[in-house]
């Protein structure tokens, strides 16, 4: 019978910061990266990174031949970004900061690095976003959600819009929000913010977007704008939205109409199927009590 063996751990902390002095060392580096827009290289451990992340696996499989080897182009992830999930691979940790914690969380989705992305008990990229969401982030922080299918991100995120409309409708973020990441806020029934506001912010997201894409106005904003609740209005502010719809379409005649038959028919099972719940948000208007106003 072979005798028991007996596993003697050393300290953690000095063979951490001996791998951390690797980490973009050229030092018995054998392979090369070219990072970011600012071509800047980077040196790592082919080993090193073979044997922690199966992306890198991949990309690094075959051996090198003689010579020098030429290096490899990543040329889509911040220079940050990249050294950051180089110290966690190396490390098995890494410190992230407010400016570039979603540039990590997006390369370590690309790189499959689940430990890194969600953290168990430890404080990583989704927990750290959690906890530094502001205005300012909270838009971009909500794209990268949905681009990735990173649900409880993504509720996170609306959870906060919802909290805070004003301000985050205001934001540069919001305006930069692809139609698939607007959608969950416009349908939202605890946006703290009227209706006429949200017109507002949804034209001048289409108008960006139509400026960018180089399409029009309505083409852009055809996904988003039916999630509108226009029979929120009163007949004088939805007279005017038809004005501008004229000068500048942006919603389509047939949903305007729609918003003018609830105001018709004020009462009945038409009206309160018809868009017409109101938001946490919803300034009171006269027409509102011939209509079904239910918070949800």
């Amino acid at each position: 019978m072979e005798p028991l063996g007996l596993v003697v751990h050393g300290k953690a902390e000095p063979f951490s910061a001996a791998l951390r002095s690797l980490v973009n060392n050229p030092r018995y580096s054998d392979v090369r990266f070219v990072v970011g827009q600012e071509q800047q290289e980077v040196f790592a451990h082919r080993c090193l990174l073979a044997c922690r992340c199966n992306f890198f696996q991949r990309l690094l499989g075959t051996e090198p031949g003689p010579g020098v080897p030429s290096p490899v182009v990543l040329s889509t992830v911040p220079t940050e970004a990249f050294l950051a999930v180089l110290e966690f691979l190396y490390t098995n940790s890494v410190k992230l900061h407010r400016h570039s914690v979603l540039e990590v969380l997006t390369a370590a989705v690309e790189y499959g690095l689940e430990e890194l992305r969600e953290g168990h008990r430890h404080t990583l990229c989704l927990q750290f976003v959690v906890k530094v969401l502001d205005v300012e982030l909270v838009c971009e922080a909500l794209q990268v959600a949905v681009t990735f299918g990173l649900g409880p991100l993504q509720e996170r995120c609306v959870a906060f819009i919802e909290a805070h409309s004003q301000e985050a409708l205001r934001s540069q973020g919001f305006l930069e929000l692809s139609a698939a990441a607007l959608l969950p806020l416009l349908r939202s029934d605890k946006l703290c913010v009227d209706e006429a506001e949200l017109v507002r912010a949804a034209r001048s997201w289409a108008r960006v977007g139509a400026a960018v894409l180089e399409r029009p106005v309505a083409e852009v904003a055809a996904p988003v704008v039916k999630e509108l609740r226009l029979a929120l209005l009163a007949p004088a502010e939805l007279s005017a939205l038809e004005e501008q719809n004229r000068q500048e379409p942006l919603i389509p005649v047939e949903q305007i109409v729609e918003a003018w038959k609830c105001h018709a028919l004020r009462r009945g099972d038409e009206a309160r199927g018809a868009p017409c719940r109101r938001r946490r948000g919803t300034l009171p208007r006269e027409h509102h009590r011939f209509l079904d106003l239910s918070f949800k």
